[in-house]
């Protein structure tokens, strides 16, 4: 990171702390800016794993052609290469689910272990698939695409939430939508090397595996999460964990002993809260647990039913019916390309503007854009001056919703649920939208068949609309709090103008500075 760089994040931090209000409070803002850099290193590390998936999500559309060629020597059928597109979307949400199991029961750090074990192992086997035979081959394909699947549904959340819960308040919403980039970034990655190795997907699959290695390779140096160490009473390593993503090298500090004693005491009042009932069915009746759960599951809801999933999964077909004058395949890169740089230029957004505003406006990015296209279907501009308008909405679309609807949902379901029962909750969350995903993705070419494309598009605008009203009268901000903060606000409880761990700090070093 550049010095330039490293200005930005302490101004950021300087910027948008509370006000000193003490000498103390200064120095632990002094604190939090020798940090920085260490907790954008750990977030950075731990969300490489997600590039994978990225791949993984994209990798059909690179390999349709030739698996499908007659002029190839091993082809599949059209019911075949059906199921080898769609099968991943299927395995989704079963991998969100275990997600949450994997995150509780044996942590963050290995649960990105995992994850990028059975993606080496998907990646492998689609490198080495038959060349000779196509029900061989098709059985490979198959399950490589269900192991990937689970990896893609695994990925969505455990990132994310170990940036959470190792990231400053002021850098955390920047830090959780490293997942949304980093999925970005593996879906141009294959599009690119698609483009590129045109005829030899087998290829491809191989330089996707020896990156997976890589990413595995790179998680080793990480900490665990901190919060995850408490609630399972692990308090010696927890605090030495602490000690690193603080960037604290003083023992029996008051700032890292301030914050176990408040992770610990949160962590405690939530057991208490549940009255001797253990079950994650008693633990879902909590207002700060069903109120984030139901608000995040409307919010995927409309992710995925405003149409976004359908274009990036339908990139080239979805062009054609668009109207889009330019090659299916370049538009598809396209896509990818916006969203990589869109969702840069949103992580800066969401610690500027916070979550709400820039999902409004994605939302009514997103429902004008599909009501142009509908215009652009029930009047066809192709062959005229005007055939550059739907290559335009399409780009326009992708990186408004990126703005918004298609990358807040992932970044905010690592922010919103106690950490007693985060894991559990985010893949339950992550399962509920990967199964939207599914049901549109196979309903979207049936609904172009039953009711035409103009039809989809405007069915897709309205839902934009509804969006909006959904973001405003029910999307909680989160921007400049800290996890403490944000459970009590479900709790109905008020927040106070120092987070908890700060004020709990303060205290603790003003009695060291007393007694010396």
């Amino acid at each position: 990171m550049s010095g330039k760089d490293t200005a930005e994040v302490e101004a950021a931090l300087t910027e948008k702390s509370p006000a000193p209000k003490s000498p103390t409070h200064a120095v632990l803002t002094q604190l939090t800016r020798r940090a920085a850099i260490t907790q954008i290193v750990m977030a950075v590390v731990a969300n490489i794993t997600i590039i994978s998936s990225g791949m993984g999500i994209g990798f059909p559309s690179i390999a349709m052609i030739e698996l499908t060629n007659s002029t190839t020597s091993v082809v599949l059928t059209e019911s075949n290469a059906t199921w080898f597109a769609s099968i991943t979307s299927i395995m989704c949400p079963f991998g969100g689910l275990l997600s949450g199991y994997l995150l509780d029961k044996v942590g963050r750090k290995k649960t990105l272990y995992f994850i990028n074990i059975i993606s080496i192992v998907s990646w492998a086997i689609m490198s080495f698939a038959s060349r000779t035979d196509s029900t061989t081959l098709f059985v490979q394909l198959i399950v490589a695409r269900i192991i990937i699947g689970i990896a893609i549904g695994l990925s969505s959340t455990p990132a994310s939430v170990y940036a959470a819960e190792v990231a400053h308040p002021n850098l955390r919403g920047r830090l959780t939508l490293l997942t949304a980039f980093c999925t970005a970034i593996g879906m141009l990655s294959i599009y690119t090397l698609g483009y590129v190795f045109k005829n030899d997907w087998r290829f491809v699959c191989m330089i996707c595996g020896v990156f997976t290695v890589v990413s595995l390779l790179t998680v080793i140096p990480l900490p665990e999460s901190p919060s995850w160490l408490v609630s399972k009473k692990r308090m010696p390593k927890a605090e030495r964990c602490l000690k690193v993503v603080r960037a604290i090298k003083e023992d029996d500090h008051p700032e890292i002993r301030a914050e176990l004693d408040a992770l610990a005491d949160n962590i405690a009042r939530f057991r208490s809260s549940q009255d001797g009932k253990n079950s994650k069915l008693d633990q879902l009746k909590k207002p700060e647990v069903y109120k984030p759960l139901a608000i995040m599951c409307t919010f995927f809801f409309f992710q995925q039913f405003t149409g976004i999933f359908v274009i990036i999964v339908y990139a080239a077909s979805f062009s054609i019916e668009a109207g889009v004058a330019i090659d299916p395949f370049l538009s598809a890169v396209f896509v990818g390309l916006t969203r990589v740089v869109t969702t840069v230029l949103m992580s800066f957004i969401s610690d500027k503007f916070g979550r709400r505003p820039p999902a409004l406006f994605s939302g009514f990015g997103m429902a004008t854009c599909m009501f142009g296209l509908a215009i652009c279907a029930i009047h066809p501009v192709r062959g005229t001056s005007l055939a550059w308008i739907p290559t335009v909405l399409l780009v326009a679309f992708i990186f408004t919703a990126t703005l918004g609807f298609l990358t807040l949902p992932f970044s905010m379901n690592a922010e919103v649920y106690p950490t007693k029962i985060r894991g559990f909750a985010s893949g339950l969350t992550i399962f509920f939208g990967y199964t939207m995903s599914f049901i549109i993705l196979k309903i979207y070419p049936s609904m172009v068949e039953s009711i035409g494309n103009s039809n989809v598009f405007i069915l897709f605008g309205c839902l934009s609309m509804l969006g909006i009203v959904f973001v405003y009268f029910f999307l909680p901000e989160t921007k400049g709090r800290t996890l403490e903060d944000i459970e009590n606000h479900f709790r109905g409880k008020k927040s106070s103008d120092v987070p908890e761990v700060e004020m709990k700090t303060m205290l603790k070093a003003n009695e060291a500075a007393q007694r010396d």
